[in-house]
């Protein structure tokens, strides 16, 4: 199936293309802003066209206002010039409508792409979507808890005005765009989970405190767990690992490599020989932890659809941990001349029916091909 995306280089874009990326049986042509020239030629042939893209803050009303409608209307031009009915499925949002510049110009554009799709005879589908967040949202334009989470880790204390608000992880709404994708013509609310916004503030608060010595936060609920990922997105590109006490006496040393307060998770323990690779996979929500406790490897990370790929040299001899951030492909290779011993913990208990581990290697010359699937 041949979708389109866009707005693919944004906050939603990017969490939509990983979740597609993971489900695997799609041909997604990303469309970013600087590309949107061609969208003739990525719209000729698809079968769906997502539109993601749009404008959440600008200089003057007028910009959000003529930017959102003028995007809707560029999507419908080159669904006419194609000639062809694909499905158009829309990221709305819940304030459509509202009266703001935002919420009128979202309904618009809303209108725009349900007319356009009644003319091709194509299906249209509306998904209206709550506050968004999650892992590398824009601080200070996606959502404020991308805000928050920035001067969090930073050290400073957010001013709020308190209010109860809906959120939605990106995740979940990628899903739901991804749902949208077969079916009948329709209006989707995916729901969120409603929370005060001083308590978004002071769970992450409390993170920051616990994690800064690397432990783990009980993470008893669904949201909690995605709240702490979004966190952790920013955690780890500010901090790295985390450098692990060495407790020693005659008998030889001693190292707590996990303390995860609320309990769970699989514990395990991996041999590799010399030379040899293991992960070459991400995960959209799965915590996972790299301990190497003997011998001397090589981690390296690198964020879906990016070049850049993040290497930390580990030893046994100095223990440190290593959290794999969520949608970040990651690997383990042994670069000494003995095993590497290394001690691997994840929060949920591996299920082969439900993974969470997708095959994806760290080398962005070798993207695309099938490689190993569990560390």
């Amino acid at each position: 199936m041949k979708v389109v995306v866009t707005g693919a280089s944004g906050f939603l874009g990017w969490h939509l293309r990983c979740r597609l990326r993971a489900l695997g049986g799609y041909e997604v042509v990303p469309v970013a802003r600087a590309t949107f020239g061609d969208l003739d030629e990525a719209v000729r042939g698809a079968d769906a066209v997502v539109h993601v893209a749009g404008v959440n803050r600008a200089e003057s009303d007028r910009e959000i206002t003529e930017g959102n409608i003028d995007l809707a209307r560029r999507v419908r031009g080159a669904v006419v010039r194609a000639g062809q009915a694909p499905r158009i499925v829309f990221a709305n949002s819940v304030q459509a409508g509202n009266g703001t510049p935002y919420g009128e110009a979202k309904a618009t554009a809303s209108q725009v792409l349900r007319d356009t799709a009644a003319a091709a005879g194509s299906p249209y589908v509306d998904v209206v979507l709550p506050n968004l967040f999650g892992e590398h949202g824009r601080p200070h334009y996606n959502s404020f808890v991308a805000s928050f989470i920035q001067q969090v880790v930073a050290g400073d204390a957010p001013t709020v005005l308190d209010r109860d608000v809906e959120l939605l992880h990106a995740q979940d709404a990628a899903a739901a765009l991804v749902a949208a994708l077969t079916g009948p013509a329709r209006t989707e609310h995916p729901p969120g989970t409603t929370v005060a916004v001083t308590e978004v503030l002071a769970r992450l608060q409390a993170y920051d405190a616990s994690y800064a010595c690397g432990d783990l936060p009980a993470l008893d609920t669904r949201f909690t767990r995605q709240l702490f990922n979004t966190y952790r997105a920013v955690a780890f590109e500010r901090r790295g690992p985390f450098a692990l006490d060495v407790r020693a006496d005659d008998r030889g040393p001693l190292v707590e490599t996990v303390r995860a307060h609320g309990g769970g998770g699989q514990s395990f323990v991996s041999t590799t020989a010399p030379g040899a690779r293991r992960g070459e996979h991400f995960h959209l929500e799965k915590l996972e932890r790299f301990v190497v406790v003997r011998g001397r490897g090589r981690i390296r990370l690198r964020r879906l659809f990016s070049d850049e790929v993040v290497t930390y040299d580990v030893t046994g001899d100095h223990p440190v941990a290593v959290d794999m951030p969520t949608m970040w492909a990651h690997d383990l290779t042994n670069v000494g001349v003995d095993d590497l011993v290394t001690a691997f913990w994840s929060d949920t208990v591996f299920d082969p029916r439900d993974p969470d581990t997708f095959a994806e290697p760290v080398d962005v010359e070798v993207v695309g091909t099938t490689v190993g699937s569990r560390s």
